[in-house]
């Protein structure tokens, strides 16, 4: 289950150094780059579960993912520690590790405080952020219509999840964010399946257009209503699709 005591407070300072504490700490025996391999394990197993390739509730074999990664059990063994921490993988006493299933009160529950935690981010951004801050989120919302315009929907995303995070660290509320970092880990990959749509991505783009036009206006009445809707929405495509797989 899902420890907010513990991870809301996980900062990415945190997170960077635990990367590089798995990677220091692997034996020289079981990799060929030793600084590098357990943070590349980590990144490569995120995104297999991430994208879909490891379905919610599977089993994670270990044997499996080491022919698959190409890498030996300690780096996958760290790796499937670390994304339990991000609520990713769920560890089971005495049964292993299975990708954490996607059910629809997690959903419903999770996308309304995001939603929440978003609105208030983005109010607090119009007040705190920076020009430099802002000019960078501008950045990267090019990047990512540029990854859309490609159809490349797993840089998309990495790139899309990198605006939300910017936007609500310009919050200036260190809280706020450690506790977005925690429960949005816990729905990655709910965020993902949401455009998975063709109709559903696009629109998601046109949202963030309009996302990005009330940040620069600094419009904090407008920023925090478009953040919220801009959730509700991706929920609801994800509800669908969920009812869909259970039909």
């Amino acid at each position: 289950m899902f420890n907010m005591g513990y991870y809301a407070y996980k900062t990415a300072h945190d997170m960077n150094q635990d990367l590089q504490d798995i990677a220091a700490s692997a034996s020289p025996d079981t990799v060929t780059e030793p600084r590098l391999l357990a943070a590349e394990v980590v990144s490569r197993l995120r995104d297999l579960i991430i994208q879909g390739e490891l379905a919610p509730g599977v089993k994670l074999n270990e044997r499996v993912l080491c022919e698959r990664l190409r890498t030996s059990r300690t780096p996958v063994r760290e790796a499937i520690k670390y994304l339990a921490s991000e609520g990713l993988v769920e560890l089971l006493p005495n049964r292993g590790a299975i990708v954490t299933p996607i059910t629809a009160t997690t959903v419903r529950e999770s996308f309304v405080v995001l939603g929440a935690l978003e609105a208030l981010a983005g109010e607090l951004a119009c007040v705190n952020a920076g020009d430099a801050d802002i000019a960078e989120i501008r950045a990267l919302h090019y990047q990512m219509l540029a990854h859309h315009a490609r159809g490349e929907l797993a840089a998309y995303f990495r790139c899309n999840q990198e605006i939300h995070l910017r936007l609500v660290e310009c919050s200036g509320n260190a809280a706020l964010a450690n506790t977005y970092r925690a429960l949005n880990g816990h729905v990655r990959r709910a965020r993902y399946m949401a455009n998975l749509s063709r109709e559903r991505w696009d629109h998601a783009v046109e949202e963030h257009e309009n996302i990005l036009d009330a940040l620069i206006r600094r419009d904090s009445a407008l920023l925090p209503r478009l953040l919220r809707s801009h959730l509700s929405n991706k929920m609801q495509v994800v509800l669908e699709a969920l009812g869909q797989q259970a039909a």
